[in-house]
């Protein structure tokens, strides 16, 4: 049955690349904050689409828990799409915005690390295996599909064990995005950083039964010796802001606030969709989202700890899906990576200017610090626990979480 609804889905998605080519348009094209002409530049859009990670559906990688399943196909889109914009984060702070994949290889060491993070085996930090377990905390068995809202906090509380990466991962609350917060975050994380020494280039191999924390320290290979510290003090930042953009259908108000995001140097894309399909959207042209779509079952892919991974199932080499605005599930979450503090503070100055200050029904709310009502912000921590995952201590943010808020409407 498993194969037959794979080759369904996959001729849908050959069907689909006739349909879904970029339009004859004068109307500028924006992509994660990079705007091109389709007539004049479609060559640098289309080079800018296919390198982005493109994480779909697997089969045939080790059973989740060992005993689970051992393919995603019909429940993990929205945890593929968590992957995806987790992904652009650390694009964007190993290699910088402007780097751009080459299809006949070479690429460099820090992208073979990146991917290794997400590959299918239980000893990847950001795998499908590491995802659905830490779902378990999140109140999702294995196997039940996931909302924005909890991949989220699935991603929040993986990155807690990424020594590699030290990204901060602020979940807004409530709507609600505090500045006070995310820097005691970013500040916070960055000075526990700097008691250990983080390793640079290729380590050791995996070993099987390693934790999270272990699993994100080293991607394989020879053990290196470790870099010096950085004196930053501000530890880079995905900030993912969970929404509801309406009842049942997207509020027309929000669709202009919806597009500036997309055009803000800061974007990471959004989570969102139709009712129980999660596509990963990187920007519109017109009144169109582009989108990358997981809905495509590959084989999960081997790669031996330290060696390259064979990367071409992990890039959509089609031309990129576009679905009216109008269209998507008003719950999403927008995503936005900040490096620095003044990257940070500029998309501050953003939000006011273009969201905040320009629309009569604001998309969410930014301020500077914490609200008195709110419980104390305690900025998370890695927990005292050597776990798989499923055992992780819960987050005091189940507090303000309501997952039906922000969970995708069923039909």
């Amino acid at each position: 049955m498993e194969a037959v609804l794979a080759k369904y889905e996959n001729q849908i998605n050959v069907f689909s690349e006739f349909l879904e080519d970029l339009p004859d348009t004068d109307e500028p094209v924006w992509v994660l904050g990079e705007c091109y002409n389709a007539k004049t530049e479609k060559t640098e859009l289309l080079s800018d689409v296919h390198s982005r990670l493109w994480f779909t559906y697997r089969k045939k990688f080790s059973p989740i828990g060992g005993t689970g399943p051992s393919s995603d196909a019909g429940w993990g889109c929205m945890l593929r799409c968590g992957q995806m914009i987790l992904a652009q984060a650390l694009v964007c702070s190993q290699l910088g915005r402007a780097w751009r994949w080459r299809a006949e290889g070479g690429q460099p060491e820090e992208y073979h690390r990146i991917l290794h993070c997400f590959l299918d085996r239980k000893d990847s930090c950001y795998s499908i295996q590491q995802m659905a377990q830490m779902g378990v905390g999140e109140g999702k068995s294995v196997g039940e599909w996931y909302g924005p809202n909890t991949v989220a906090q699935v991603l929040k509380k993986l990155a807690l064990f990424d020594d590699w990466n030290s990204l901060a991962v602020y979940v807004s609350m409530d709507n609600t995005v505090v500045i006070e917060d995310i820097k005691k975050q970013c500040r916070q994380a960055s000075s526990e950083s700097s008691l250990r020494p983080r390793p640079c280039g290729w380590q050791e191999p995996f070993t099987s039964g390693e934790t999270p924390e272990q699993a994100c320290s080293h991607t394989g290979g020879n053990r290196a010796t470790t870099c010096p510290q950085s004196h930053s003090d501000w530890r880079p930042l995905l900030l993912v802001i969970p929404l509801r953009m309406g009842i049942n259908h997207i509020n027309p108000v929000y669709i202009q606030a919806l597009k500036e995001c997309f055009k803000m140097p800061q974007s990471c894309g959004v989570l969102g969709g139709k009712p129980n399909l999660a596509y990963y959207f990187i920007g519109f042209v017109g009144e169109e989202l582009i989108y990358l779509d997981p809905h495509t079952t590959q084989s999960a892919v081997e790669a031996e700890a330290g060696s390259g991974v064979d990367d071409q199932s992990y890039h959509c080499l089609r031309s990129p899906r576009r679905m009216k605005i109008t269209n998507l599930d008003p719950s999403v979450a927008l995503g936005f990576f900040c490096k620095s503090e003044d990257d940070f503070d500029s998309w501050c100055n953003l939000v006011q200017q273009e969201i905040q200050m320009k629309r009569n029904l604001r998309m969410f709310e930014l301020v500077d610090n914490h609200p008195p009502h709110w419980p104390p912000f305690v900025p998370p921590t890695k927990p005292e626990v050597q776990t798989t995952g499923a055992e992780f201590i819960e987050s005091t943010d189940k507090l303000f979480e309501s997952e039906e808020e922000f969970e995708i409407l069923n039909v």
